[in-house]
C-alpha cells in the first residue's frame, strides 16, 4: 500500500482549481508541471481549462475517470471529506492523502471517526487529515499546498523526513532545497487517523533510495503506539540510521501540541527513554537532526572514538577539541616518533600534536601530508578537518587530497567558513564527493559524534 501512496503512477486530485493561490490550483500545478504521470483533477465546476500552456481536462467525480488511480488528494471542505473517499473506495483506490483540516485537531473527533470507518469499509489507506502529504524527489509526485518560489523543492538524495507537523516539514523542504540537500521523500502525516510514523519507517526502511530516515515528532496519539514504534525501529536502526527530534518538551509546549495534531505530548523523559531503547539517534533541533543525518549518509561508521584535528587555524582548532571532548569523544595526543617525521615535511612553525596546526602559511599538501600520514595508522579512527580557505596557499586542488582520503575507510568531516565563491564552490565539490562540510566546528563534531553513537547502537543491536 505504502508504494501506491509514495510512488504512485496516477492521482486524482479532489478539489483541484484553476485559481491561482488557491490549495487545488498549487496541488494541481506541482503535479501537472513536475509529476509526468496521471493526473485527473476532480471539480464539477469546470470541463477544460487552459494551463500552463495546456488544455487540462476537469472530471465532475472520481467515478468519471476512465483510468484505474492509485492515489486520491482530497482538498475539499471538512464535512464533504468522508462522501470523497466513499467515492475513492468504490472507485478502488487503495490511498487517500487527506490535505484538508477541521478534524480532531479542532475538536471534531467524531467527523474524524466518520472517515476513519469509510476509509477502513473499502480498504483505503489514509494519510492525514490535516497534512501537506508527501513529497517524492525522484517521481515528482508533490502534494505540499505551498508555491515552489515560497517553499523550494529538494533535489533527490539519500535522506527521507516523517514529520508531524505540515509547517515543519514545508520550512525544512525550503531550507534543504537552498542548501542543495539531498531530500529524497518527504512525508507529513497530520492527524494520523490511519498511517503512522511506524508504518512510514517501514516503507522507508524497504526503500534502498533511503540511506538515512529523520522524524519530526510532537506526540503519540493512541495507547500502544509507543511501544509499536519501538518494536519497529529497533529492528530498522540494526540496519539504517533514523534520527529524531522530539518537539514539545516543556509543560508549556506539550499543550501547544495537543491543539496542533491532537497529539498526546507525554513527558519527554519517556520520549528520550524510548529513543534510547530503539537505538534511534535523538537531536536537540531540526538543523542538528540534518547535520548529523548528513553525515550519516556520507560517511562510514567509525571503530571507535580517537578523532584526529588537522586545522589552519589554532582558534578552530581549540574549538573542535572543546566540542569533541565534550561529547565524549577522544582527541589523543600524536606519538612523539611520528610527531618528529611529521614535523620535517610540515612548516618549522607547525604545531604537531593533535590538533595538528599546519598554521595560516600552510598548502594544500601539507594538508595532504598529514592525512596520509595519520589515518591510515590505528592511532585514528576519524577527523575533524578545518579548511580556512581565506588563507592564500589553500586552493580548490585541496578538495581532490580530502577526497583522496576516503581510500582510508575512515570518517571524514570538514569546517569551511566563508562566503566567497571559492569557499561555496569547495564545498560543493566536498559534498557532491560525500564528505559533509559544516561552519562551525561543535557542528562538525556532532555530526562525528552521531557517526561514533550508531556504530555503537549496530553492535548493540
Amino acid at each position: 500500500m505504502l508504494s501506491k501512496l509514495l510512488d504512485p503512477e496516477s492521482v486524482a486530485v479532489v478539489g483541484a482549481s484553476p485559481k491561482q493561490g488557491s490549495v487545488g490550483y498549487v496541488i494541481l500545478e506541482n503535479l501537472v508541471t513536475r509529476f509526468g504521470k496521471k493526473v485527473f483533477p476532480i471539480n464539477p465546476k469546470y470541463d477544460e481549462v487552459e494551463l500552463w500552456g495546456r488544455v487540462i481536462k476537469f472530471y465532475r467525480s472520481i467515478s468519471e475517470v476512465p483510468d484505474p488511480v492509485d492515489v486520491v488528494v482530497i482538498a475539499t471542505p471538512a464535512p464533504t471529506v468522508p462522501k470523497v473517499l466513499e467515492e475513492a473506495g468504490i472507485k478502488g483506490v487503495k490511498a487517500a492523502v487527506i490535505v484538508s483540516s477541521g478534524f480532531s485537531e479542532a475538536g471534531n473527533t467524531e467527523l474524524e471517526n466518520w472517515v476513519k470507518a469509510v476509509a477502513k469499509q473499502y480498504g483505503v489507506r489514509v494519510l492525514g487529515p490535516n497534512c501537506i502529504g508527501v513529497y517524492n524527489a525522484y517521481s515528482g509526485f508533490d502534494t505540499v499546498f505551498l508555491p515552489a518560489e515560497r517553499a523550494g523543492r529538494p533535489p533527490p538524495g539519500p535522506l527521507a523526513l516523517i514529520s508531524q507537523s505540515g509547517a515543519v516539514a514545508a520550512a525544512i523542504m525550503d531550507w534543504a532545497a537552498r542548501r542543495r540537500l539531498g531530500l529524497g521523500f518527504l512525508v507529513n502525516y497530520g492527524n494520523k487517523a490511519d498511517i503512522t510514523e511506524t508504518e512510514l519507517l517501514e516503507g522507508f526502511a524497504a526503500d534502498d533510495r533511503v540511506k538515512v530516515i529523520t522524524i519530526y515528532i510532537e506526540g503519540f496519539k493512541y495507547p500502544g503506539e509507543a511501544r509499536q514504534f519501538l518494536e519497529t525501529a529497533k529492528k530498522i536502526a540494526a540496519k539504517k540510521p533514523v534520527v529524531a527530534y522530539k518537539a514539545g518538551r516543556g509543560g508549556a509546549a506539550q499543550r501547544a501540541v495537543k491543539s496542533h495534531t491532537a497529539a498526546m505530548a507525554g513527558s519527554y523523559e519517556m520520549y528520550h527513554g524510548l529513543f534510547q531503547q530503539a537505538g534511534v539517534i535523538e537531536a536537540s533541533s531540526v538543523r542538528e537532526m540534518f547535520d548529523m543525518a548528513k553525515a550519516l549518509a556520507m560517511q562510514p561508521t567509525p571503530r571507535g572514538r580517537r578523532t584526529l584535528v588537522l586545522t589552519d587555524s589554532g582558534g578552530m582548532g581549540i574549538q573542535a577539541v572543546d566540542a569533541l571532548e565534550a561529547l565524549g569523544l577522544e582527541v589523543p595526543e600524536i606519538p612523539e616518533s611520528v610527531a618528529k617525521e611529521l614535523k620535517r615535511e610540515l612548516l618549522p612553525f607547525a604545531a604537531v600534536a593533535n590538533p595538528v596546526d599546519v598554521t595560516g602559511s600552510t598548502t594544500d599538501e601539507h594538508y595532504k601530508i598529514v592525512l596520509d600520514a595519520l589515518l591510515p595508522t590505528p592511532l585514528f579512527d576519524m577527523a575533524l578537518v578545518v579548511t580556512l580557505m581565506q588563507v592564500p596557499g589553500l586552493t580548490k586542488n585541496l578538495a581532490d587530497y580530502l577526497i583522496d582520503a576516503k581510500k582510508y575507510g575512515k570518517p571524514i568531516v570538514v569546517v569551511n567558513f566563508g562566503g566567497s565563491e571559492l569557499v561555496q564552490r569547495f564545498e560543493e565539490v566536498l559534498e557532491g564527493n560525500g564528505i559533509p562540510v559544516y561552519p562551525t566546528p561543535d557542528r562538525a563534531a556532532k555530526a562525528l559524534w552521531a557517526l561514533y553513537k550508531y556504530g555503537e547502537i549496530r553492535k548493540r543491536l
